[in-house]
């Protein structure tokens, strides 16, 4: 990998997510040598992909270069690859570039698509976790439209511009609010002959409520929300199978749709090397101590998505979300410190900052601590909190000016066709992927 010997202590962190970019923050200019590797080269702000898939934003405003993040850094350097393996006895990582000796090894590989085990839903939905699966997103919605208007087949017409959300979480509630934007106020325009009001937005949960994580009354406000907007909100369904175009489901209930858009949960994004003792089962996240020490591995270190940390607050580890990564992030650039100095290291206490969700045109629900309140407040709640998020001043601007731009237009002038999605049949997609 070319990086220099240094008698400074090697830290390797492998991912440049929120936790891994929070933590070589914190290592900026410390006694240390930093090396960060990711197989992208650049952090993606991953609450605004739906944005992305949706037009509404372009994929360069919510990605920043990871290499000008620690451009200033000292003893800091950036590899892009993808690391295969970790060998724990030699204290190496295994990447497609070669190899690398650590000291202290920081895994914050965050996660991925969790689709339960069903093969068949893999292969034929399409995810939301990066910015490619959010362009080809973007792309399949245009391109079904553009392909809706060439068919004679009423049948076929309607499966290609009905579209399914599995998963009611905040990226599914988001993902579908945006949608009935775009069939209310854009799509209609542009595709003048078609009949728009036959559009399907359908959003399946399987549970008895959406945003089951924030409280009652911000599901409920949701809920109604999304109603309003004409999503068909359908509970306590499962989805069972997805052959390419129809959708079957443990009550009975079957849609004809060419496209799934699975939102419906996810699992560490693991690194192989770690013994199966480390890992915990199903969500395939790696057990840590309160200092986010691997179990069995004193010099390794997970944070984020990635760190199954059991509490007796969160017995199921911490929200896999971005506050819990940044703030393990930050925590452990100063704990690693400490522990190469041999001082004694602080535990890590989440400090719930509290949740929202945004559905649309001044529609927003937010969960505070001792608060909870939805509505237009609620969406200037969310729009600058996400804003101060970013990361850098022209995406700060460019996001800022987007959203001021569509809000006063009601637009959303990114629904572009820049990278197809190629879709040979309703039950054959490839991926076109960067």
């Amino acid at each position: 990998m070319n990086i220099p010997q240094s008698d400074y202590p090697r830290i390797v962190i492998v991912g440049g997510g929120f936790a891994g970019i929070a933590l070589a923050k914190k290592l900026k200019n410390k006694p240390v040598q930093v090396v960060l590797l990711d197989k992208h080269n650049y952090h993606t702000f991953q609450p605004l992909l739906y944005q992305v898939a949706t037009g509404g934003l372009e994929a360069g405003s919510i990605a920043y270069p990871i290499r000008k993040v620690v451009h200033e850094y000292k003893n800091f350097y950036f590899r892009l690859c993808h690391v295969n393996e970790i060998n724990t006895k030699s204290n190496k990582i295994i990447a497609d570039i070669g190899e690398l000796r650590y000291d202290y090894l920081v895994i914050a590989t965050g996660s991925k698509t969790n689709y339960f085990g069903n093969k068949e839903i893999e292969r034929n939905s399409i995810a939301m976790k990066t910015i490619p699966q959010s362009l080809n997103i973007r792309s399949l919605i245009l391109e079904n439209f553009e392909q809706a208007l060439l068919t004679d087949d009423e049948f076929e017409r309607n499966a290609l511009i009905n579209f399914v959300l599995v998963g009611g979480g905040p990226t599914g509630v988001e993902l579908a609010g945006a949608l009935a934007e775009m069939k209310n106020a854009i799509l209609q325009k542009d595709y003048p002959d078609l009949d728009i009001s036959k559009m399907q937005i359908n959003l399946i949960q399987s549970g008895d409520r959406i945003l089951n994580t924030m409280s009652e009354k911000s599901s409920a406000a949701a809920e109604k929300y999304l109603k309003n907007l004409g999503v068909n909100v359908l509970k306590n369904i499962r989805v069972t199978s997805y052959d390419g175009r129809t959708i079957s489901t443990n009550t009975g209930v079957v849609l004809e749709t060419a496209t799934l858009i699975w939102t419906a949960g996810v699992q560490g994004a693991i690194v192989n090397g770690l013994p199966a003792s480390s890992l915990m089962e199903k969500v395939e996240r790696i057990k840590v101590n309160e200092y986010n020490q691997v179990l069995g591995f004193p010099n390794i270190f997970a944070i984020g998505d990635i760190a199954m940390m059991t509490t007796e607050e969160f017995p199921q580890g911490h929200p896999m979300v971005a506050q819990p990564a940044i703030q393990q992030g930050k925590l452990l650039g100063e704990n690693i410190i400490r522990f190469i100095q041999k001082q004694e290291m602080k535990p890590f206490h989440y400090n719930d900052k509290g949740s929202m969700a945004t559905i649309g045109r001044n529609k927003a629900v937010v969960d505070l601590p001792n608060y909870h309140f939805h509505g237009v407040f609620a969406w200037f709640v969310w729009m600058f909190v996400h804003l101060f998020s970013l990361i850098g001043f022209k995406n700060k601007a460019v996001v800022f000016l987007n959203w001021l731009y569509n809000y006063i237009r009601f637009d959303r002038e990114g629904r572009l066709i820049v990278r197809p999605y190629k879709k040979k049949s309703f039950t054959s997609f490839t991926f076109d992927e960067i």
